[in-house]
């Protein structure tokens, strides 16, 4: 694609982008008293505008601050993004290993979180419930304390580019990388031969989400840290193929590793992750269970015929687990928890869980309903989310696609006319010594 007016040397940049980014470059040096081109724009003039399509970061401002003298703003944050699947309703163990510590991380990162609707549909599902399902996800973020004026919340399918960026990927990962995939091995086990394209190649789709909004940091459990790494891999790949003359076009992320907090079980089976998939709803308490329901499904949870309640031993699973979420709800230390239950036995202290986890989340289950009562609302924070998301996914989309050498709309098309070959002059004779002296002769 060509960049119009660029000077031998500079940076190309996509023509729809260049002129808002020498706009705002004049107006800041305006301001700032100084006269200057379009034609001078400098590299950081194509960084200040990038950042001002994404949220408004004041990079333009800090460069005529700094050239007119004035102390530089702050740098801005690290961008982190995280996301959870609408199957199912979210349950207490994606609340409190994830959701919850995202309230937390808004507060530092420039965050976005999205429901991440296109990997829900890599496994069999109901058109109806996954709609209702992608609503319902997004609105306990909100009531589990994600603010939207912290916080971009979207819908992963609203952002057309995710899909997009995927394809592109698609078209230069080697299979041989997808085929080492763990959690396709376990999961493709259970399907059979129904499984689906789309279950296989689900960690090229990751690897798009966490690419297009240039994250620096992704928080990931163990069992993702193996998809972070392919992340990592085809950004390389990417950039060994394309951009070996040019600027690349995506930040490697990091892992970002959360604070400690209770890995929570299921409540079948103290050794299994507490899980949305998990046939039995006895085995997970859901976010908008009723207090009749957590109390019949704490009632029923597995435990063992052992008197008294101990912590950390490998053969009670279920006991280490019953206490992890009881500290996880009530905010107290372990230690302190294991101290004040001694003695206890299983018909005390079930009770005593049961009234922690619905104190817990009768604020959250209050929210919501306020949440489902005023549908405008959340459909104006997602379609703000979605239009945010879009503007920095849509840049590093166009980058990707100028790179593999795809035409873009709106650039101007440099075409080669074919030329028909110039025909040859027949030689001449040279002249020799003898042909010279004869004509001189005559």
């Amino acid at each position: 694609m060509l960049a119009v007016g660029r000077a031998p040397g500079a940076p190309r940049v996509l023509p729809r982008l260049r002129l808002v980014m020498i706009a705002a470059l004049c107006a800041a040096r305006s301001a700032a008293g100084l006269a200057t081109t379009a034609a001078a724009a400098p590299r950081s003039a194509v960084r200040g505008a990038r950042a001002v399509s994404t949220r408004g970061r004041p990079l333009l401002a800090a460069a005529a601050s700094e050239e007119s003298g004035q102390a530089a703003a702050p740098a801005p944050r690290k961008r982190v993004l995280s996301g959870v699947q609408p199957t199912g309703t979210v349950h207490l163990g994606n609340y409190l290993g994830a959701i919850r510590q995202w309230v937390d991380l808004q507060e530092e990162y420039e965050t976005y979180f999205c429901v991440v609707d296109l990997h829900a549909t890599t496994m069999p599902h109901v058109p109806k419930e996954l709609t209702e399902a992608t609503y319902r996800t997004a609105a306990l973020y909100l009531a589990c304390g994600i603010d939207p004026t912290k916080s971009q919340v979207f819908v992963q399918s609203h952002v057309r580019a995710h899909a997009e960026l995927t394809w592109l990927f698609n078209c230069m990962t080697p299979i041989g990388w997808l085929e080492k995939m763990i959690q396709y091995k376990e999961k493709a086990v259970k399907q059979g031969e129904s499984v689906a394209v789309g279950l296989f190649d689900y960690p090229v789709l990751m690897a798009a989400d966490i690419l297009l909004y240039q994250a620096s940091l992704v928080p990931v459990g163990e069992d993702q840290r193996q998809h972070l790494e392919l992340t990592r891999d085809i950004s390389r790949r990417f950039h060994d193929l394309y951009c070996k003359k040019r600027r690349r076009v995506f930040r490697e992320p990091e892992a970002l590793i959360m604070k400690e907090s209770a890995r929570i079980m299921s409540l079948q089976d103290g050794t299994a992750k507490m899980s949305k998939s998990a046939e039995s709803d006895l085995s997970r308490i859901e976010l908008l269970d009723t207090p009749d329901v957590i109390a019949r499904k704490i009632k029923k949870c597995k435990t063992d015929a052992i008197r008294g309640l101990t912590y950390g031993d490998p053969d009670r699973p279920e006991a280490t687990n019953l206490i992890n979420i009881y500290g996880a709800v009530t905010g107290e230390p372990v230690d302190k928890v294991v101290a004040d239950l001694e003695g206890l036995g299983w018909g005390d202290f079930k009770p005593r869980l049961t009234e922690a986890i619905v104190e817990h989340l009768a604020p959250i289950q209050k929210r919501y309903a306020e949440l489902a009562a005023d549908p405008e609302y959340l459909r104006t924070v997602l379609a703000d989310g979605a239009g945010a998301a879009s503007a920095l996914a849509d840049a590093t989309l166009e980058q990707a696609k100028d790179a593999m050498g795809y035409t873009l709309p709106g650039a101007l098309p440099k075409l080669t006319v074919p030329q028909a070959p110039k025909k040859k002059q027949p030689k001449q004779q040279k002249k020799t010594k003898e042909t010279e002296t004869a004509g001189a002769t005559q």
